[in-house]
């Protein structure tokens, strides 16, 4: 059996939604959990051609023998929670998603809250889907859960009981988190963060796994890096500068221009170090180099691509196993049996 936990090792927006299509679509997990904060992170997912957006359900949902849970550290809107399984009908995720019946419930009026609030919507740059204000009740006790109301009747379960029982059995459990080591409450630009802790024990403890069952620790970086909203960004280049690169991003949730900056290594090693990475997938290479555009192998890489990466992984101590050349599955170089 194997526990692998994947992060987002910036401010989100790295590519983790390709990574989990295609570690899921290879590896062939029995489950897909995931972790996080809730529906104020979307991971964009590219399958056969189609493209899909989701805020909740696991993007390993292509998979169809995998079983899909949201941990009960992962808040749940009811209304995206059901949306999620119309849009997704064709993969059949109604008879295999389930949420634990300890999610909390994010309400009516934790979205008012949100944005409502000139502090979280102007100066921290909230994505308004009232994450905040359901984790504060949550801290007060005071949050409905999943198992309390009538919209998740039927869809809930005992995460931590079915993932562990799953490993007892010897079989595969991946996790995925959700926005990034940035928007840490602890680690991150603090106060321009989410609402908890999005480190790799964070997302293990969100569905219930303790460390000593994590085998793997991926953790996600974009060959660039952006940030959705406002904060400290100081490899920050101006939005001609980044046209000039050919990049023009658009956060998945709130449709809001992502800022674009050079890739931070001064970032990457304390959240390789924080979240005890053992492997790191690097995206989008293909945008900054486009020569490698559809590169299968690695040895087709130019020098200055190799170059790139060695200089990461002499930085952070940690090997790159997963290098993205483009958007499409087969547009990815696995380098993780190198390892064994």
């Amino acid at each position: 059996m194997t526990c692998n936990v994947l992060v987002g090792g910036g401010w989100g927006d790295e590519g983790k939604g390709k990574c989990i299509t295609y570690l899921c679509y290879n590896d062939k997990p029995n489950i897909i959990a995931r972790a996080g904060v809730g529906p104020n992170a979307g991971h964009s997912v590219e399958f056969h051609g189609e493209k899909y957006g989701l805020r909740l359900i696991p993007s390993g949902f292509f998979h169809k023998d995998a079983r899909l849970l949201i941990g009960a550290g992962v808040l749940v809107d009811t209304t995206v929670f059901l949306h999620e399984l119309d849009y997704l009908n064709k993969y059949q995720v109604r008879s295999r998603t389930y949420a634990d019946y300890r999610c909390a419930i994010i309400e009516a009026k934790h979205r008012e809250q949100d944005k409502a609030s000139d502090y979280l919507s102007k100066k921290i740059g909230s994505t308004g889907t009232g994450c905040g204000p359901a984790n504060a009740d949550r801290v007060m006790r005071v949050a409905k859960l999943a198992g309390e109301v009538d919209e998740m009747k039927g869809y809930t379960t005992d995460v931590p009981l079915e993932v562990n029982t799953a490993l007892d059995k010897d079989k595969d459990v991946f996790i995925e988190g959700s926005q990034g080591f940035g928007l840490s409450l602890y680690y991150g630009t603090y106060p321009y963060v989410t609402s908890k802790d999005t480190t790799a024990s964070t997302a293990a403890a969100d569905v219930g796994v303790g460390p000593t069952r994590i085998d793997e620790v991926i953790v996600v970086f974009k060959s660039y890096i952006t940030r959705v909203g406002e904060g400290p960004f100081k490899t920050e280049i101006t939005q001609n500068e980044a046209e000039n690169l050919d990049i023009e991003e658009y956060g998945t949730v709130t449709g809001r221009r992502r800022r674009v900056g050079l890739f931070d290594m001064d970032l990457a090693r304390e959240s390789c170090m924080i979240n005890g990475a053992t492997q790191i997938a690097l995206t989008c290479v293909d945008r900054l180099y486009p020569k490698c555009e559809h590169v299968k192998d690695y040895n087709r890489l130019s020098q200055e691509i190799k170059k790139f990466i060695n200089e990461i992984e002499g930085e952070t101590g940690v090997p790159v196993t997963i290098i993205s050349t483009g958007p499409d599955l087969e547009d990815t170089i696995d380098l993780r049996s190198e390892l064994l």
